[in-house]
C-alpha cells in the first residue's frame, strides 16, 4: 500500500468514532431500538438481535470493497473499507470480547486503558444514554458522577 493508501484507511478508521456514535445514538437508540434493545437486557444467550448490525455493517463495506475493485476511479473505497474493517475489528474486540466477555470463559486480565472503555461503557448500560462512542467515549460528567454512587454492573452476562 502507498503512502496515501495507508492514509486514506487510518482516516477512515478515525472517522469511525463520530460515525459509530451517531449510529448507535440516532439508530440503535432510535428506529433501530427494536433490534439494540437485546443488548441492553441479561441475557443468557451467545446470540441476541443487537448482532445484527455488525452483519448489516460488514455487508455495507463489502459493497463499498465491491465498488472499489471494479468501478473506475473508486479505488479509493477499499483503503476506506480497510480503515471501516480495521475499526469494526477494534470494536469487536473491545465491546463483545473484553468488555461483555462474549467468548468462551468470560474471564481474562483486566487492563487498564481497556478498563475506562469499559467503565464508559457500564455508564451508558446504567441510564441508557451517553456516552454513545466506543473507543473514545465522551462521558457526561453528571452521568460519571451519578455512576460514582452506584455499584450496579449492567454488563455481567448470565452465560
Amino acid at each position: 500500500m502507498s503512502p496515501s493508501s495507508v492514509l486514506i484507511a487510518v482516516i477512515a478508521f478515525a472517522a469511525m468514532e463520530p460515525v459509530t456514535a451517531a449510529a448507535h445514538r440516532w439508530i440503535m437508540h432510535g428506529v433501530g431500538e427494536v433490534l439494540h434493545r437485546s443488548h441492553h437486557r441479561r441475557s443468557s444467550g451467545r446470540v441476541e438481535a443487537n448482532d445484527w448490525y455488525p452483519v448489516m455493517f460488514a455487508a455495507l463495506v463489502n459493497v463499498g470493497f465491491y465498488v472499489g475493485f471494479n468501478v473506475d476511479g473508486l479505488a479509493s473505497l477499499v483503503e476506506v473499507g480497510l480503515g471501516i474493517t480495521a475499526y469494526g475489528a477494534a470494536y469487536g474486540l473491545v465491546h463483545d470480547v473484553y468488555i461483555h466477555r462474549r467468548i468462551r470463559g468470560g474471564s481474562g486480565p483486566r487492563i487498564e486503558p481497556l478498563e475506562r472503555l469499559a467503565e464508559a461503557h457500564r455508564i451508558h448500560h446504567l441510564y441508557n444514554a451517553a456516552p454513545y462512542g466506543m473507543l473514545l467515549p465522551i462521558v457526561p460528567a453528571g452521568l460519571r458522577e451519578r455512576a460514582e454512587r452506584t455499584d450496579r454492573d449492567p454488563l455481567v452476562r448470565t452465560a
